[in-house]
């Protein structure tokens, strides 16, 4: 014989918090230590300009790095904002409004970034 104790809690959510806990942890680490790479380049001797600039940017596998914490910066960014929204907008109408509207922003900033890094 069960009986039953208080109210009846039905649990629901999206289940994404212990993911985006992660990935928010783990596109820090990425970004950190690309720019600890990118500050041990520039401490190198040799003239600081656009030179030394273009050949830090200039090998493939820099570019290719570039783009990848690119990718992950936007990422880390939308799942903070996207939080932020989620957290103290309430009117669906708005929330949906504003997300997108981040969603745009950041493919744009990235793809602007990649297309900066790309022309080095």
């Amino acid at each position: 014989m069960s009986s039953m104790y208080g109210s009846r809690r039905l649990v629901v959510g999206a289940h994404y918090g212990s993911r985006d806990w992660l990935s928010q942890r783990v596109t820090a680490v990425l970004m950190a230590l690309f720019t600890l790479a990118l500050v041990v380049q520039l401490l190198l001797p040799g003239e600081m300009g656009y030179y030394k600039w273009a050949g830090i940017f200039s090998a493939q596998w820099m570019k290719v790095l570039t783009f990848v914490v690119i990718v992950a910066l936007a990422l880390h960014a939308w799942v903070g904002v996207r939080d932020i929204w989620m957290d103290y907008v309430k009117p669906a109408g708005i929330r949906l409004l504003l997300q997108v509207f981040s969603i745009v922003w950041l493919v744009g900033c990235a793809g602007w970034a990649v297309q900066v890094i790309w022309r080095l």
